[in-house]
C-alpha cells in the first residue's frame, strides 16, 4: 500500500509544478522584448508569447528609393526580437524541465 502514497505525493508535486509553469507562462506574456536593426533605426517589440506589439521606424531610414533596405531592417529587427523571446522562454521554462526526462514538452 505504500506505493499509493508515493503516487499521490507525485501527483501533488506535478500539480504544484503545473501551477508554477502556468504562472511563468503568463509572466512571459507580459514581458516586452525589443529587437533592433540598423543601429536602432528600426525597433520591433514583441511579448514573451511572440506577439508583435510595436514596430518603430525612424523617419530618416525611410527612403522611397530604397524600400528593400527598410524591409530588410524590419525583418532583421523582428527576427532579433523573436530570437530573444525564444531565449527568454527557454531559460524561463527550462527550469521546469531540468532533471525531468519529458521529451516533447517544449
Amino acid at each position: 500500500m505504500r506505493g499509493m502514497g508515493n503516487m499521490q505525493n507525485m501527483m501533488k508535486q506535478m500539480q504544484k509544478m503545473q501551477k508554477k509553469m502556468a504562472q511563468a507562462q503568463e509572466e512571459l506574456g507580459e514581458k516586452k522584448i525589443e529587437g533592433t536593426a540598423g543601429g536602432g533605426m528600426v525597433t520591433v517589440v514583441v511579448s514573451g508569447h511572440k506577439e508583435i506589439l510595436e514596430v518603430n521606424i525612424k523617419e530618416e531610414v525611410v527612403d522611397p528609393e530604397d524600400i528593400e533596405m527598410l524591409q530588410d531592417l524590419v525583418l532583421a529587427a523582428t527576427n532579433d526580437a523573436l530570437k530573444q523571446a525564444d531565449e527568454l522562454t527557454n531559460s524561463t521554462m527550462g527550469q521546469f524541465t531540468k532533471g525531468m526526462n519529458l521529451p516533447g514538452m517544449f
